[in-house]
């Protein structure tokens, strides 16, 4: 392979995989932030990809000059991709809907289909595009495959790093796109002089040289124009991004609010009186003599404040975000000030589950200062084996709190299966849980039994003693606020909720609070994804059982492998999609947002997939053989699915060496999507059919596979069935493409 179409390829991978990060992150800001979204996001791109590259791989075969192609698409993508972001941005302005107004399920997949739409097709194109230009350079077809999907994947390892350690932390979203347009740029002109040997006039250079610089200084506007846009009626006075997520401060009649990933997560100088009183003071009311406290996330703007008013001796403050404090003290307010230039508090920039883990301190109160159980990230503060970490770090009369979403009037299925999941994961891990209904919920837990003896006129009484400048805790306010009224009323309100408990490999509290929040914005979804909560492995069986049945037919009776052939790479799509997703949930799970490690882990799994297909490209290219090895390949990734479930579950043995088993998982699942891929593609081609068609074919398989996995893994399959048993769904499925190809192979006609 010669070094001008190495470096065409290193652009294509390093540009898809820039692109495809920066719509993600995009519409993560507008859609507040919720990762459940992200399998929407990647099944619509991974869809289009496949469309686009299954109608060019169609089409190249047949064009008279395929250079000219190559150029109008990579011009189409570079051109397209602000247009993409922009839209990310600014859709809610140009459809009337509120900056702050949240969007149901059936928006987010239509919004994220329009935006990726124009550069997922074109980038899907040009790989059906350069391989076919490519095996016009070589003898070996199936070869020829295999090198252009390595290089192609090589250059998105690149992206994944230059990404995380280079872009994000130095330039802005559309600094980042004239960056990629520089390098696509490069690509045509490598195009036009190592593939065409096209020598480019003075002048021709000197008028494509300037427009190229035209087009930059309006990316670099363009940035200002769409955060006002986005932004329409809040002062934006500074816009970041940091490798974890984006920070947004707006002002509002000398009120600061600070957006995290598009949510209001601190608001200063004027917080909200009731929740920081209530929570700032209870928990450590009920624990009279606390002096080393814990404040994970959302503490700055007021409820580090009112802790502060009792005699504790340390607070420890852990923010993941280092960006989130930066702004806090870029943007200052008395309050802000106070809070952290205090002696006793102590601003940890860490994962608080990792810290808590690796911390040797106990604590007297913990408390969790946010309460979204809509994503995987923040769920994982919720679940049982995240309560049993807090009680290790837990003093013996220590008090753990946090705040769950609530209601006195009218408590919805969703809203009472939200609380009693992680209610029941509290109870499974402490003796003593104490619950404080109200608009949000209050619940504390401890070792000790002092915490559901205490009443409202001991608290009072505590409040006396320590002199507490509080508005809102009178006494007559805490009795109504602790009476046995409400605790009865709540309890006899949710006697008909899960009897689940809220897990880390299995949270149903997601899946919950993805119904709660479609029922105001998308009721048709709701309604769907209320069917499928009684889901289970019996009906995913009785589903793959159909679907092998029905392709019986044309691949046993008709003969057709082809079909055989495309099915199993639909599979390995499914396959790999859904186990990237299930390791960076089980890494997040475990290790929390060390992204610059899981930066690395994606950089395996890409290296993987590499290794794969340079190892397949080297072996015979004789079609009996390549089938006998697709045949193996096929058996090896349904049994590596029930392997990774047991290592994921049990990932307690594998304590002394748990990172080199993600790098081992991580890098597997890559190397066998890398092997199948160009072992389908010699089989393709020996039946007949050009490389375009052939790339064209198994590539919209391969992503409409991946598709599939992306539109119900994050949504449906984990929520609901939990870790484990999706992975026997992905062993199901392989299973059932591999019984497809073995009885083509035992038919009379068949190899």
């Amino acid at each position: 392979m010669g070094f001008g179409f190495i470096l065409i390829l290193l652009i294509i991978g390093l540009s898809g995989m820039v692109a495809q990060v920066l719509l993600l992150r995009e519409l993560l800001v507008s859609f507040y932030g919720n990762e459940l979204t992200l399998g929407l996001i990647l099944g619509n791109w991974v869809a289009l990809e496949a469309l686009g590259a299954f109608i060019f791989g169609k089409y190249i075969d047949k064009a008279k000059n395929r250079i000219k192609v190559f150029l109008v698409l990579e011009s189409a993508f570079i051109l397209l991709l602000p247009v993409s972001i922009y839209f990310c941005r600014a859709f809610k302005y140009f459809l009337g809907i509120a900056q702050a107004e949240a969007i149901g399920l059936s928006m987010i997949f239509a919004i994220s289909l329009v935006a990726a739409l124009p550069i997922s097709f074109c980038h899907g194109a040009i790989f059906s595009v350069i391989s076919n230009i490519y095996s016009g350079y070589s003898q070996d077809n199936t070869g020829s495959i295999a090198r252009v999907y390595a290089w192609e994947a090589a250059g998105t390892i690149i992206g994944g790093i230059a990404l995380t350690y280079l872009f994000i932390p130095l330039l802005n979203s559309f600094q980042i796109i004239a960056a990629i347009f520089i390098a696509n740029i490069l690509a045509c002109f490598f195009a036009v002089k190592f593939i065409e040997k096209i020598r480019l006039s003075k002048i021709k250079l000197f008028a494509f040289i300037l427009s190229s610089i035209v087009v930059i200084m309006f990316l670099n506007r363009l940035q200002g124009i769409s955060i006002n846009q986005q932004w329409l009626k809040n002062k934006v006075l500074d816009y970041r991004n940091s490798i974890y997520g984006n920070v947004v401060v707006t002002e509002q009649k000398k009120q600061y609010t600070f957006f995290y990933n598009g949510i209001p997560i601190i608001t200063a100088p004027f917080p909200d009186k009731q929740f920081v009183e209530e929570f700032g003071h209870l928990p450590l009311l009920f624990q009279a003599e606390a002096q080393n406290v814990l404040v994970v996330s959302a503490g700055a703007g007021g409820l580090i404040n009112e802790i502060l008013k009792h005699p504790v001796e340390k607070l420890d403050y852990v923010e993941l975000d280092p960006l989130i404090i930066r702004m806090l003290k870029d943007y200052p307010t008395e309050l802000t000030k106070e809070e952290l230039n205090d002696r006793r508090v102590r601003v940890i920039n860490r994962d608080a589950r990792f810290f808590l883990k690796t911390n040797q301190e106990n604590y007297d109160v913990i408390l969790i200062g946010f309460s979204n159980q809509s994503d995987l990230a923040t769920n994982r503060f919720f679940t049982r084996e995240f309560f049993f970490l807090v009680k290790e770090k837990l003093n013996q009369k220590g008090v753990f709190a946090l705040w769950l979403p609530g209601s006195l009037a009218y408590l919805s299925s969703e809203l009472k299966n939200i609380n009693i999941s992680v209610l029941n994961s509290l109870k499974a891990t402490f003796l003593n849980v104490r619950i404080i209904p109200g608009d949000y919920n209050i619940y504390m837990a401890s070792p000790s039994k002092e915490l559901a003896e205490i009443k409202a006129e001991a608290i009072s009484e505590r409040i006396g003693q320590l002199k507490l400048n509080t508005s809102l805790l009178i006494p007559d306010y805490l009795k109504y606020r602790l009476s046995s009224y409400w605790l009865d009323w709540f309890l006899s309100e949710t006697k008909d909720a899960t009897k689940e408990l809220n897990l880390d490999l299995k949270p149903i509290a997601v899946f919950q609070t993805l119904i709660f929040w479609n029922k105001k914005f998308a009721p048709g979804v709701s309604r769907l994804l209320d069917f499928f909560r009684y889901a289970d492995l019996r009906y995913a069986l009785f589903c793959i059982i159909l679907l092998t049945a029905l392709l019986a037919y044309p691949v046993v009776k008709r003969r057709n492998l082809k079909a055989a052939i495309s099915y199993s790479i639909f599979t390995t799509g499914f396959f790999g999609m859904l186990s990237t997703l299930l390791l960076i949930f089980a890494f997040q799970v475990f290790y929390g947002y060390l992204y610059h490690r899981l930066g690395f882990l994606i950089s395996f799994f890409m290296l993987g997939t590499v290794c794969g297909s340079l190892f397949i490209s080297r072996y015979s290219r004789k079609f009996k053989r390549a089938f006998l090895m697709f045949i193996l390949f096929e058996a090896v990734t349904a049994i590596f699915s029930f392997l990774m479930a047991l290592a994921l579950s049990n990932f307690h043995w594998f304590r002394s060496y748990e990172s080199t088993v993600f790098f081992f998982l991580f890098f597997a699942c890559g190397f066998l999507i890398g092997a199948e891929f160009p072992l389908a593609s010699n089989i393709y081609l020996a039946k007949e059919g050009g490389v375009g068609s052939t790339v064209g074919v198994l590539y919209a398989c391969d992503l409409a596979g991946g598709w599939f996995a992306g539109l119900t893994g994050g949504i449906i399959l984990l929520p609901i069935l939990g870790l484990f048993n999706t992975c026997l769904i992905m062993l199901m499925l392989k299973a059932s493409s591999l019984i497809l190809v073995l009885c083509f192979r035992l038919t009379k006609k068949g190899i």
